[in-house]
């Protein structure tokens, strides 16, 4: 090609290989669209669905406004909000750029959770300007689903969302790692006959999934004395003069013993490391752990160990890729949760509700537990609906859910997704 011509990969008109791309092929107008619920063959249903006969609706839910999630899609639609900011590990590509991801993230909504959700890509990373944005919205939805948001603005970002809204408000790269890893753990200490909280664990990386996965873990039972969080700089520890608000948090409820040093300090004795940070984790680090652990690699597409080498050093290991047993895949949480969160209209997502989201994913595959399959399938069909009746009975117990769900023989039936779509390449 000759020197200075700028050929844009993105482009058919430039580079027609790309039309015979099966990615760009499928990508090629988007991934989704919007359906009507409702005929409109003739008049009358015209007249039904809007002018004059929407002015009634309009006018009962103004009356009483406890009407509009009985009347309109919102009890079923959740916004999927991004910035553009650190997406997958492309990082900040900005809104447009984050859209295809978006819209993929939504489709696995509809998919897994019979979940309705809209892409919405902001151009603004300014925290006042999300929030402002998210607030002015939210009437239009019955949940929030925060995405690719970087670290640390994520936190106040989903803090004061939270606090400020009256539905749920979930980072997923947050917690919905931190639910899947849960039930993981829970499985994998189940198999190798550990006591979950006894278990030593190390977590590498400070970021989004690595603080939510901590806090998640201590949540459901591990000791915080046992649990050693390292950043780029080392183990996180009180002494440390370089510590943020988020890892200040961090440094008061782990590591009581105050241990120093880098990763390989970090995991003398662990029974559990865990990485999300992307950053390679040496051979020689892992040989300080206790015989027969467990490691969940979950960088993608580059663990942070690769699995040929964790299995010498851990009886069980997982990671974040489709082609190795074990894929720790947000898709098995994300569409329960909402889904359960929505139908008993949560005004928030609690610790408990992301406990028993992850009890409920581990308990899918108890009964045949094996050391490559210590995590459901992606496209188990018995995960979502298992997630959502899970969650809805904590939303329930910790009196944030503002509808009664029935649960058991008389329950309606969930919606089944058509899982033929998918494969579990199409996932990762």
């Amino acid at each position: 090609m000759p020197c200075g011509v700028t050929v844009s990969y993105f482009s058919f008109e430039l580079d027609p290989a790309l039309a015979a791309d099966p990615v760009f092929d499928l990508h090629k107008r988007g991934k989704m669209a919007i359906t009507p619920t409702v005929s409109l063959a003739g008049k009358d249903d015209l007249s039904l669905a809007y002018t004059p006969g929407v002015a009634r609706v309009c006018e009962a839910i103004a009356d009483d406004p406890a009407l509009y999630p009985d009347y309109t899609w919102t009890a079923n639609v959740v916004a999927v909000v991004t910035d553009g900011s650190a997406v997958l590990g492309l990082g900040n590509i900005g809104p447009k750029a984050a859209m295809p991801v978006m819209e993929g993230k939504s489709i696995l909504f509809k998919q897994f959770g019979g979940v309705d959700s809209i892409p919405i890509c902001l151009d603004t990373q300014d925290v006042e300007g999300i929030v402002a944005a998210v607030k002015a919205m939210a009437p239009s939805f019955g949940g929030i689903n925060l995405e690719d948001i970087s670290a640390p603005r994520c936190f106040e970002i989903e803090r004061r969302l939270d606090a400020e809204l009256d539905i749920p408000v979930f980072h997923d790269d947050q917690h919905g790692t931190a639910v899947v890893t849960l039930a993981a753990l829970r499985n994998a200490a189940k198999l190798l006959g550990r006591r979950f909280a006894d278990l030593r664990v190390v977590i590498s990386g400070a970021g989004a999934a690595g603080v939510a996965i901590t806090k998640t873990l201590i949540a459901a039972g591990v000791e915080g004395a046992n649990v050693i969080v390292c950043d780029s700089r080392g183990i996180i520890h009180a002494e440390r003069g370089d510590l943020g608000p988020t890892k200040a948090e961090l440094a008061a409820t782990t590591n009581f013993s105050g241990r120093s040093g880098g990763i390989g300090e970090a995991l003398i004795g662990a029974d559990v490391l865990i990485g999300v940070s992307g950053g390679a984790i040496e051979e020689s680090a892992l040989a300080g752990m206790a015989p027969g652990g467990i490691i969940f690699a979950l960088a993608n597409p580059t663990p942070e160990v690769p699995p040929h080498i964790a299995q010498k050093y851990a009886a069980i290991v997982a990671t974040g890729r489709s082609d190795f047993p074990n894929q720790i895949n947000n898709v098995l949480a994300f569409p329960g949760i909402f889904r359960g969160a929505l139908d008993s209209r949560a005004t928030t997502i609690t610790d408990a509700m992301k406990v028993a989201a992850a009890d409920a994913i581990a308990d899918v595959v108890s009964d045949d537990l094996r050391a490559g399959a210590i995590v459901p399938s992606p496209l188990d069909p018995r995960v979502a609906p298992a997630v959502a009746a899970a969650v809805a009975q904590a939303a329930a117990r910790d009196g944030v859910a503002r509808r009664h769900v029935a649960i058991g023989p008389d329950a309606p039936a969930p919606r089944q997704p058509s899982l033929s779509l998918l494969r579990e390449s199409d996932l990762n």
